[in-house]
C-alpha cells in the first residue's frame, strides 16, 4: 500500500494550534462575490488647496509671478517652509509687508489642523492626530531613537486594503492624501522638534541652526497603502530628498516605503532610481493563510510579492526588508519560519532582512502577541538559516501609536 509523503513543513503543522484570522468588533466590507473588498481608487472628494509643496520649483515661481511678485520670492517662501518649518507670515520679515499675508495665503494654505497630541511618559514618542481640510482624520507618529529621529507618516486617510488585524483597515479608504499633506506632516514634526517638544529640551538650539535636530528617517507605515497613492507618494519623496531650500534635504536612504504587496507598483518603484528602502509587509509565507490575513493576496500571491521584492534588490542594490507581525498561534509557527527562510534563500543570499514585529497584545483576543519563547524561536530559525533577522522595537503602544493601531478617532 502506498504511503502519503509529507514535507517537513507539513509534518510540523500538527504540532501547535492554528488560529484562523477573523475580525473582532467589526465586519469586513465585501465585494459582490463575498470576498474582502479592496479599494485601489481614491473616492472623489473635494481636493485640498494647492500648496507650495505640491509644485515644482518652476511652478512655484510661476505661481508667485501670477500673484504680482518677482519669482525670487518663491525661493524665500521655500526657505521659510523647508528650512525654518514655518507658514506664519509674521515670521517672514524679508517679504514685503503689504503683500505678505496674501502671498502666504496663496502659496502656503493651511493643510493640517492638530486636534490631539498624545505622548509617552518619557516624551520620546508623540502621536499627532491631524484634521484635513475636508474633516478627514489622519495620524503620524514621531519617535526619538539613539542617533536618529523617525517619523511614521500617513499617505491616505483610511486604507482600502481591508486587512482584518489593522485598526486603519476597519475604516475603509476615505481618500488619498496630497503630496503637500504628506510633506506637511514632516514640516510640523520638525517644528515640534525645534521647539523642544520631543523628549524635552531644545536639542541643538532650534530651527535656525544649520545643525539643528530634525526628522532624519521617514517610514511610510502610517495610515494607508503608500503604493495605492503612488504618484503623490513619489512626488513627496522627491521633495523630501531635494536639497534645501527647494525641498527638505533628506537622505533617500533614510526613507522607507512599505506595502502589503501591490506587485506592479513594486516593480515600478524599482525603476525610479531613488535609493530608498523598500519594505514588504508579508506576515505569512503561505498563501493559505495570507489569503485571509492580507486580502490583496487574492490579486498577487506571496511568491509574486517576494519575487517583486527581490527584483527591487536586483535593480537597485538596496537590501529589502520583510515585515512580519508575529501573532500568537496564527502565523508564528516554527514551520512558517522555516518556509519563509526557504523561500527567501531560494532567491539568493544577502538581499533581504526580516523584521518580525510583536503584535500589540490584546488580552483574550484572537489578535495577540506571540509568547516570548515562540517569538525567540522564530527569530532563531531565520538567523540559523542565514537570513539576517532583527526583532523590531515597537514604539508607542501605550498611546495606540504602534504598528496596526492607527485609527484616527477624535
Amino acid at each position: 500500500m502506498a504511503t502519503e509523503t509529507r514535507t517537513p513543513f507539513e509534518e510540523q503543522r500538527s504540532a501547535r494550534p492554528q488560529v484562523r484570522p477573523r475580525t473582532e468588533g467589526w465586519t469586513q466590507a465585501q465585494d459582490s462575490e463575498g470576498r474582502p473588498l479592496l479599494q485601489f481608487a481614491s473616492p472623489k472628494r473635494g481636493k485640498p488647496p494647492v500648496h507650495l509643496a505640491d509644485m515644482t520649483v518652476s511652478e512655484r515661481e510661476a505661481a508667485v509671478v501670477a500673484l504680482g511678485l518677482p519669482k525670487f520670492r518663491a525661493k524665500q517662501l521655500s526657505t521659510h517652509y523647508f528650512t525654518h518649518y514655518t507658514s506664519d507670515p509674521a515670521k517672514m520679515t524679508d517679504l514685503p509687508a503689504a503683500q505678505r499675508d496674501e502671498l502666504v495665503a496663496g502659496m502656503l494654505p493651511p493643510l493640517l489642523t492638530e486636534t490631539r497630541r498624545l505622548e509617552t511618559d518619557k516624551g520620546d514618542t508623540i502621536k499627532f492626530l491631524w484634521k484635513l481640510h475636508d474633516g478627514a482624520l489622519v495620524e503620524s507618529v514621531l519617535m526619538r531613537y539613539p542617533g536618529r529621529i523617525t517619523l511614521c507618516v500617513s499617505s491616505q486617510a483610511g486604507c482600502g486594503m481591508n486587512c482584518p488585524f489593522c485598526a486603519t483597515g476597519q475604516q475603509g479608504l476615505t481618500r488619498n492624501m496630497s503630496t503637500a499633506e504628506i510633506i506637511e506632516q514632516i514640516v510640523r514634526a520638525n517644528a515640534a522638534i525645534a521647539a523642544g517638544e520631543l523628549g524635552g529640551g531644545k536639542g541643538k538650539g532650534g530651527q535656525d541652526r544649520v545643525d539643528a535636530e530634525r526628522v532624519t528617517n521617514i517610514v511610510f507605515m502610517g495610515m494607508g497603502e503608500p503604493l495605492a497613492n503612488y504618484k503623490r507618494v513619489m512626488d513627496a519623496v522627491r521633495t523630501m530628498v531635494a536639497p534645501q531650500p527647494n525641498g527638505l534635504g533628506m537622505s533617500a536612504r533614510g526613507i522607507t516605503v512599505s506595502t502589503v504587496g501591490l506587485v506592479p507598483a513594486i516593480n515600478k518603484l524599482a525603476d525610479e532610481d531613488i535609493p530608498i528602502t523598500f519594505a514588504l509587509s508579508l506576515h505569512a509565507p503561505d498563501d493559505e493563510l495570507r489569503d485571509e490575513l492580507i486580502p490583496v493576496n487574492s490579486r498577487w500571491k506571496a511568491d509574486e510579492a517576494i519575487d517583486a521584492a527581490h527584483n527591487y534588490f536586483v535593480k537597485t542594490g538596496r537590501r529589502v526588508s520583510i515585515e512580519y507581525a508575529l501573532i500568537k498561534d496564527m502565523n508564528d509557527h516554527a514551520w512558517r519560519a522555516d518556509l519563509l527562510a526557504s523561500k527567501l534563500n531560494a532567491r539568493g543570499k544577502g538581499w533581504v532582512h526580516v523584521n518580525p514585529i510583536p503584535l500589540n497584545p490584546t488580552p483574550g483576543s484572537v489578535w495577540t502577541s506571540s509568547e516570548v519563547h515562540v517569538q525567540d524561536e522564530f527569530v532563531r530559525r531565520l538567523n540559523a538559516a542565514g537570513i539576517p533577522t532583527t526583532l523590531r522595537d515597537t514604539r508607542g503602544k501605550e498611546i495606540d501609536g504602534a504598528c496596526g493601531q492607527l485609527a484616527a478617532a477624535e
